[in-house]
């Protein structure tokens, strides 16, 4: 009798740890749509979300939006509003194509951390290792004639400078190089696109590059704007990241992301580049110009061309909100979705909890940064977001966060510029929507 107790009860544990294993790995797949009721969501709040959104539309200051909201995997609201085409009136819809500028670099930076943990690289080693001709000085005058002097690095750079974005590529006087010389990268932290993007979104070169080895071995040429992991200076880091990927792993940029990241996860709809016939998914951009919507450059012609092959890592994919967020999942799930593991957990942690910028930076007051993501210890874009939370975003309006303390995502999607920071008030009511008293079930594998 008391052996039948011990086997059953071993046999009830083992279920048991089963289980715990099973809610840690998260779910696999969303689950649409998920009852608001039985999830604990509050009925009533998803009539104020609609109304902010329609009422962002109602006062032109997008053309379109989608706003997404999903909890332990159950998705409680994927809706559009607008137009995706504000002058054929063609009305928005959640499988839209936004075109997700700065977005990229997240997935590039989780497809570097893959190379990682197959040990061909490690974050801490000098970029130099792998790319010989990487800046080793610094500039400290640069002279009306375009001369400039330099001194040596106080340390090399390393591949966390790289995905923190403090590796002193293109910043500070460096950039001025490049002014006065002319042609190449713009410099780090360029608040806006070229003024004619020549394929796509590209940051990279003039359009006389064909790949992204290029316009990287031609900034290379120039010294760093400040000595590595001292200040912030964005952007442009991730595109050389982008080019160690290739070097490292002997494939394209895009080959590399699709094969390890996108296609694993189901994001079947997300790329650089698409077929003509993929035009018409995409959503037009705009701009508020004195109050009123205009058309903004048409961003989505340079994406559909299967000839292209200049994609970069700091900007250039495209994609609907849906696929994006199975992206996110798989960080919230700690690696794994869609059945398949991307990352570690301890690789994700990793990324997402340690603060890599050094004090006085430069950066906005209280940002904190990881690998890859704004970590939101200090930072908050709503008082509700976690201390565990992680996010980042695109130039034309594409916003995201990961929250595990709250097992939630939330993304929200305009491919408008100008229009003010309209994402805080939606995240705002995205996390009102859950009663803490009654804590949601999760969507089955």
């Amino acid at each position: 009798m008391i052996t039948r107790k011990l086997h059953r009860f071993a046999l009830l544990s083992l279920l048991g740890l089963v289980a715990v294993a099973s809610y840690a790995a998260g779910p696999q797949k969303f689950k649409y749509p998920a009852d608001p009721r039985k999830v604990g969501a509050n009925t009533e709040q998803i009539a104020q979300i609609d109304a902010l959104l329609q009422s962002y539309v109602d006062q032109h200051k997008v053309s379109s939006v989608v706003g997404f909201v999903a909890k332990g995997g159950n998705v409680v609201y994927n809706r559009a509003f607008g137009w995706k085409d504000v002058e054929n009136r063609i009305p928005a819809t959640v499988d839209d194509y936004y075109v997700l500028m700065s977005q990229t670099k997240a997935i590039t930076t989780v497809a570097f951390m893959k190379l990682v943990e197959q040990g061909k690289v490690s974050i801490n080693d000098p970029v130099s290792k792998y790319f010989p001709g990487i800046p080793d000085t610094v500039v400290t005058k640069v002279n009306p004639d375009g001369t400039f002097e330099t001194r040596p690095v106080k340390s090399p750079m390393t591949f966390v400078h790289l995905m923190s974005h403090t590796s002193g590529l293109g910043a500070g006087l460096a950039g001025q190089i490049r002014g006065a010389r002319g042609g190449g990268p713009p410099a780090a932290g360029a608040a806006t696109a070229p003024a004619a993007p020549p394929a796509g979104q590209r940051t990279g070169g003039v359009g006389a590059e064909r790949y992204l080895r290029d316009s990287m071995q031609e900034l290379a040429k120039r010294p760093l704007g400040f000595d590595p992991g001292t200040q912030y200076s964005y952007h442009v880091s991730t595109n050389m990241l982008a080019y160690m990927i290739e070097r490292i792993s002997g494939k394209s940029l895009r080959e590399y992301v699709k094969e390890t990241v996108l296609k694993p996860l189901g994001m079947n709809d997300t790329d650089w580049y698409y077929a003509p016939e993929a035009l018409p998914r995409f959503v037009k951009a705009y701009r508020v110009a004195n109050g009123k919507l205009e058309p903004n450059r048409n961003y989505a012609e340079g994406a559909v061309s299967q000839s292209q092959t200049y994609s970069e890592g700091a900007l250039g994919l495209n994609g609907p909100i849906t696929d994006y967020a199975k992206f996110c999942q798989m960080m919230l799930n700690k690696g794994e979705f869609n059945g398949h593991r991307i990352l570690k957990r301890e690789t994700v942690e990793l990324m997402t909890t340690i603060n890599r910028l050094p004090e006085n930076s430069g950066a906005a007051p209280d940002m904190q940064f990881g690998l890859g993501f704004e970590i939101h210890k200090k930072k908050k874009p709503t008082p509700a977001v976690s201390d565990s939370s992680f996010a980042w975003g695109g130039m034309l309006g594409t916003q995201y966060i990961v929250d595990p303390e709250n097992d939630m995502l939330v993304l929200y999607y305009q491919n408008t510029e100008g229009s003010g920071r309209t994402y805080p008030q939606f995240y705002e009511l995205a996390y009102r929507l859950f009663n803490a008293a009654a804590p949601p079930a999760r969507a089955s594998k």
